[in-house]
């Protein structure tokens, strides 16, 4: 089974859950941007979390589907259409055979992600699926998709089948879509104004008292500089050293907030380096990964300080989440 690119959209590439132990050699992680909305719509149609999917970002692609599939999208709230009808998010939907998905501008959020039953069907390098796009390799060609590709799709479980077969009977139109949806993970995505919670970093104490204080007082805003490596910040207050200080180059982290000579934040996201330079004064914390994700060039956020403590019972929790939506998938069917 294959899926055809009618159109490419902005910027769409083949990503799973990241490309994970090979730092020590330069090599980024990578994976999708938000794995809360990957995970979910992979669970939905019966695949494991880590298959591959498209991640589409602020305006999606058009694809037509050879034959009945399965899919589900997540993410940001995105307009989606099968054979010219709205389709539904966060929820398993059967498109029918020779129908063609359109995916428009994100409403809301930046990121959205298409899993297909079976998962897509590419190379496999350094134990992941994900596209790197600045070494060119990984995903598609290691490279966005583009108008004309033909991505390959592989067979469905049993579980995949089972949900299928739920569908099959609900009419005769474009697409059947199940009547339940994993609401819960679409929060992220509709979030104005939000408060990105970060842990203080190593050299957090070699900034300004005022520095210190503009972190958390101040309203920051995603600069249109900004990319799947990082996000640089714009506030109405710059960052400064107490006194120039030299740095190693250190190992860096998703969410690391690094603060160049400018005094503008980076928060380096999947695909950055693998160390870095620059002040670290701070740390996203993972639960708000996904959050930070979907944020958009232009949306305004502030950072509070949370302790490491509170970080892993959040991760917790939110792992909690994903396990009881893979259970009740499971149960269900």
């Amino acid at each position: 089974m294959s899926i055809n690119v009618i159109k490419s959209g902005l910027f769409a590439t083949v990503q799973d859950l990241g490309r994970h132990g090979s730092q020590k050699y330069g090599v980024s992680v990578g994976g999708v941007m938000d794995t809360g909305a990957a995970r979910a719509a992979n669970l939905l149609v019966g695949n494991k979390e880590s298959e591959a999917v498209i991640e589409m970002t602020l305006a999606g692609t058009e694809l037509w589907l050879e034959k009945d599939t399965l899919i589900a999208v997540c993410g940001a709230d995105i307009t989606a259409t099968a054979g010219g009808e709205r389709l539904p998010l966060w929820r398993p939907v059967l498109v029918r055979e020779g129908v063609t998905v359109t995916f428009g501008v994100c409403r809301s959020g930046c990121r959205t992600y298409v899993a297909v039953a079976g998962g897509l069907d590419v190379p496999d390098l350094l134990g992941s699926k994900s596209t790197y796009l600045r070494g060119a390799f990984g995903g598609f060609e290691g490279r966005a998709l583009k108008t004309g590709d033909v991505l390959r799709v592989k067979n469905e479980g049993q579980l995949s089948d089972r949900i299928k077969q739920s569908l099959l009977a609900k009419g005769n139109g474009s697409f059947a879509a199940a009547g339940w949806h994993a609401s819960h993970f679409a929060i992220a995505a509709h979030l104005s104004d939000p408060v990105i919670r970060v842990l203080t970093g190593s050299h957090y104490p070699l900034f300004t008292v005022e520095s210190q204080q503009s972190l958390f007082s101040q309203t920051f805003q995603i600069s249109v500089q900004s990319d799947r490596m990082g996000c640089r910040l714009e506030g109405s207050r710059k960052l400064k050293l107490s006194s120039p200080v030299e740095l190693l180059s250190e190992a860096v982290a998703v969410g690391t907030v690094q603060v160049p000579p400018d005094g503008n934040p980076i928060v380096l996201l999947a695909d950055r380096q693998t160390t870095g330079g620059y002040p670290r004064i701070a740390n996203v914390a993972s639960v708000d990964i996904p959050v930070f994700a979907q944020l958009k060039p232009g949306d305004r956020f502030r950072f509070e300080a949370i302790t490491q403590q509170e970080a892993e019972q959040l991760l917790v929790e939110s792992e909690r989440d994903i396990q009881i939506l893979k259970a009740a998938v499971s149960l269900k069917f």
